[in-house]
């Protein structure tokens, strides 16, 4: 039995989600005539609260689309140091909308309003042009780390101020809803843009969508084109989509209730230095000075539990909708063996 703790992409479809995959019914989805993806882009949106969406293969490239949609070469995006769309999406920032990045260091991923409104660039020549705010909930490298709501419409109100659109990195928008007792719709309220991610939390195979007003959406939909994210005949994964929306949501907190399971034992090793405290399903620790993170990583493979280096001593474990109560109780008894 392998436990597989390095990603939340790693599911597999369950039977069910198969069986509506199989039953799909498809078009060709860059002439707009795939029902299934129309459906799932509908209900997405509707979910929201927002006009339109889009669908795409990743949420790199639902965050890279909004990104290019809001900015100009030579602009500006502020956003927090460990943001996925710096650390993790391959320079996309600059490789695709020619823009530069103002780097906060935040708290586990989260901004505050207050440094937002420091960061923003003077009307001067000499200046990058501020265009766009990006924040990620839950935060990756955070810790799978919540942002406090009041929060975020404190940084809409800066966003409001000084006239710049506001995007959310929602890869695990999920997560953070169920942890906090939150609405799609509080989200759809606020940000101009939200990335949702389908083959995270939720567990589907492929997508994300990308959402927001009908004008931008129609221009997200050139850019996605322009980027390759053109697919036809994908009905059959935009059907995982819409299985997961009705049924993989409500079932996160089996996934946050494991990882602080998880994390109990893990605080209680005396090679283990820091847990960052666990809100949703990723548990980061750190290790004493002396060890190496790949090492314990190589350790844990040896009893089949599959762990992730993030750094040269820090560990991060992904607990998602394949990690059964029976895997969650050998991690627990082969940590506490160590």
């Amino acid at each position: 039995m392998i436990i597989d703790f390095k990603s939340d992409t790693v599911t597999k479809p369950s039977p069910a989600m198969l069986e509506a995959m199989m039953k799909a019914q498809v078009g060709d989805d860059v002439f707009g005539e795939d029902p299934s993806i129309n459906e799932l882009e509908s209900r997405a949106a509707s979910l929201f609260g927002m006009e339109a969406s889009v669908f795409c293969p990743s949420g790199t490239m639902t965050n890279q689309v909004a990104i290019k949609c809001h900015t100009q070469p030579g602009d500006e995006v502020i956003c927090d140091e460990s943001a996925h769309i710096y650390q993790y999406e391959g320079g996309g920032i600059a490789f695709n909308s020619g823009a530069s990045v103002k780097l906060l260091q935040g708290d586990r991923g989260r901004i505050t309003a207050r440094q937002v409104k420091e960061a923003i660039n003077p009307d001067d020549p000499h200046r990058a042009h501020t265009s766009l705010v990006c924040v990620e909930n839950t935060s990756n490298r955070g810790g799978g780390s919540c942002y406090d709501f009041e929060e975020i419409k404190k940084i809409k109100a800066v966003c409001l101020e000084n006239k710049l659109p506001f995007h959310l990195d929602g890869a695990r928008i999920w997560n953070a809803l169920v942890a906090k007792n939150e609405t799609p719709k509080q989200y759809g309220e606020v940000f101009d843009t939200i990335s949702i991610c389908l083959s995270k939390s939720l567990g589907c195979p492929v997508g994300s969508l990308l959402l927001g007003k009908k004008d931008l959406i129609k221009k997200a939909r050139r850019v996605r084109k322009v980027f390759g994210g053109g697919m036809r005949q994908a009905g059959f994964l935009a059907a995982a989509g819409i299985y997961a929306l009705e049924n993989n949501i409500n079932r996160l907190a089996d996934d946050h209730a494991h990882a602080k399971q998880i994390a109990e034992a893990i605080v209680k090793k005396s090679f283990v230095k820091m847990v960052l405290p666990v809100e949703t399903n990723i548990i980061i620790f750190e290790l004493n000075d002396s060890l190496s993170a790949p090492a314990l990583v190589a350790r844990l493979k040896e009893y089949d539990i599959i762990g992730y280096a993030i750094a040269p001593n820090r560990v991060r474990l992904v607990v998602h909708l394949d990690i059964t109560k029976e895997m969650v109780g050998k991690t627990i008894e082969t940590i506490s063996a160590l």
